[in-house]
């Protein structure tokens, strides 16, 4: 039931999500080796920002974001993606970050109660890439 607080965000949340195996299925509605990184709560919830960090050295990788409705919990619907670069991990070098462009704090992505968002890598990384989600429960 809707409350009469405004719709702003009622409750803030930071998750990380460690991917390590590569994609399978990402031309299907079935996909594996994904990761579930932010769920709605039951007004819904508007995600601002999604950034990945490799934990150690990696090649160029396809990093993807999916959305999981609760309408549909076993379909996977690819809705963005990014090119992490190559690095090679050294003490002397600042690590990158990956952030997703299409998702910022003046364009978040607004999800309905009970969806949830699902991250992964076509390229497999032993040690993981964190993908980190900040979003906001309504």
């Amino acid at each position: 039931a809707n409350t009469f607080t405004a719709p702003f965000v009622q409750q803030y949340k930071t998750q990380a999500a460690v991917v390590t195996a590569a994609l399978g299925g990402i031309g299907t509605g079935t996909v594996t080796g994904a990761v579930a990184v932010a769920t709605a709560g039951v007004n819904g919830a508007v995600l601002t920002r999604l950034t990945a960090i490799p934990r150690a050295t990696v090649t160029a990788s396809s990093l993807v974001l999916f959305l999981v409705k609760a309408s549909a919990p076993t379909v996977f619907q690819l809705i963005d993606s990014e090119l992490m670069p190559a690095y090679t991990l050294a003490a002397t070098t600042a690590i990158p970050e990956t952030p997703f462009g299409n998702i910022t704090n003046d364009n978040p992505l607004r999800l309905e109660a009970g969806d949830i968002l699902y991250v992964g890598s076509q390229v497999a990384l032993a040690a993981g890439i964190v993908f980190t989600a900040q979003w906001g429960n309504l």
